[in-house]
């Protein structure tokens, strides 16, 4: 991402083009890398503070960190594609961002593991402002990518957590006949 925008900002590439603009086929590939573009350092430096304590609490509560990523990008952009405005290029890791805040708070109760359930607790707790970035509140910020994100967050922690769930359950007892 760093690295990204420092080509973005000392080239006249325009790297924040390739990101996603809804329902246009052509740039289908803005799902994948939108989250790698931002629109500025403010921007890319607000996501990177989220990312460093929302990411590693991702990898210690779950071993599917990179499933967890890839469907709240991949869900959550295309989310943003069918839904976002016409004429508009949505860019930045806020959809991360926001996919990881609500698996944390979803998980631990999904998954019923008190560990992580407080881990949810908390990042709700300090997290949650961010209820109202999902609202179109703030012209020239992506709610699109905030909703579709913790939308995505939210189902595969369900999809987990059931799954933990039904592995770590005891097996039925076995009738006799």
């Amino acid at each position: 991402m760093w690295i990204l925008e420092i080509v973005d900002v000392a080239t006249p590439l325009n790297l924040d083009q390739f990101g996603i603009r809804p329902l246009d086929t052509a740039f289908l590939i803005g799902i994948l890398i939108s989250p790698v573009l931002h629109l500025g350092f403010d921007h890319l430096i607000s996501n990177t503070m989220a990312l460093v304590v929302l990411g590693p609490l991702v990898a210690l509560t779950t071993k599917r960190f990179w499933l967890v990523t890839a469907v709240v990008v991949l869900l959550g952009g295309i989310g943003v594609w069918l839904t976002g405005g016409p004429g508009t290029i949505h860019i930045g890791a806020s959809g991360i961002v926001y996919g990881y805040a609500a698996f944390l708070v979803t998980h631990g109760f999904a998954s019923r593991h008190p560990g992580r359930a407080v881990v949810g607790i908390i990042v709700a707790l300090v997290y949650g402002g961010m209820v109202w970035g999902v609202l179109p509140i703030h012209a020239g910020v992506s709610w699109q990518a905030h909703l579709w994100g913790a939308v995505a967050g939210v189902a595969i922690a369900i999809y987990l957590g059931r799954r933990e769930r039904r592995r770590s359950a005891p097996p039925p007892p076995r009738l006799r006949p």
